[in-house]
């Protein structure tokens, strides 16, 4: 009898023998699952390289190389990052017609989808700027006013006090920011396209950029006024002033004929 009741289990094996059950089922999962999902994950970016290699090839390789190498016709891609490609491509500026001084805004040809394709693509190449979150790039909370102050200092000398553009040197030029998403002022800050210099986090922090899209929301937004009436694109007073001098002068001149003529033919009768 003894012998018998020392081989009889515990009450509380079965309960210790369904424990170990399920932590060893819990660190299945736990060892498995999340490997699962991460495959899944990278399987679809993979496929996802893979379309916007096949659309890099129809529609760019051609001025930057097959491998984003870069050739004379356009410049290496390599660790310009996924920005950069959103920003070129989702304004109409790529592909280019042909190769210039400026590559200028035109319409969009792919679709949003092929687009983020194609910035995946170009990121595999190398590291760079990624598209910025709506979070990054709105608007909301900033302070206008600082953001004047930081456009005026950086962005001013080109694309004019409020954001109108300007022209540079030798067939370039700033373009108009009227009409631009706070996603594409926001990505030309980060990649600095065509003539124009990058800002960085180093040198305009993220709360800096969403300022100045702040203040140019707030000079050129659908419910700006313009008290002072025709703004002449906002050019400012030399631009303003000229206009004053030729047709001002001009008129004053065509007056002066017109009393020196009523005078002359006066004094003949």
């Amino acid at each position: 009898m003894k012998k018998l009741s020392a081989r009889r289990r515990h009450p509380l094996a079965a309960v210790v023998v369904l424990l170990f059950a399920l932590a060893a089922t819990g660190g299945l999962y736990t060892a498995f699952a999340p490997a699962s999902k991460a495959k899944a994950e990278d399987t679809a970016q993979s496929l996802t390289i893979e379309e916007g290699r096949k659309l890099y090839l129809v529609g760019c390789a051609s001025c930057h190389g097959t491998g984003g190498q870069g050739t004379t016709d356009g410049p290496s891609l390599v660790g310009v990052g996924a920005a950069a490609v959103d920003f070129q491509v989702g304004t109409g500026r790529m592909p280019a017609q042909q190769p210039g001084a400026q590559i200028p805004r035109k319409k969009v040809i792919y679709n949003q989808a092929e687009i983020d394709q194609l910035a995946a693509y170009i990121a595999s190449l190398g590291a760079g700027p990624n598209v910025p979150t709506k979070n990054q790039y709105s608007p909301e909370g900033a302070d206008a006013a600082k953001g004047g102050e930081l456009f005026r200092t950086n962005c001013a000398q080109c694309h004019n006090f409020t954001g109108k553009g300007g022209a540079l040197t030798h067939g370039k030029y700033a373009p108009t920011l009227t009409g631009v998403s706070n996603k594409h002022i926001y990505e030309a800050m980060q990649t600095g396209p065509q003539n124009m210099p990058s800002f960085p986090d180093t040198l305009l922090t993220e709360k800096n950029k969403k300022e100045i899209i702040a203040y140019l929301d707030a000079v050129n937004g659908d419910e700006t006024t313009t008290p002072g009436g025709m703004d002449l694109g906002g050019l400012g007073p030399v631009t303003e002033g000229l206009f004053a001098w030729i047709f001002g002068l001009g008129a004053l001149v065509a007056v002066a004929v017109w009393v020196a003529a009523r005078t002359a033919k006066a004094k003949k009768s």
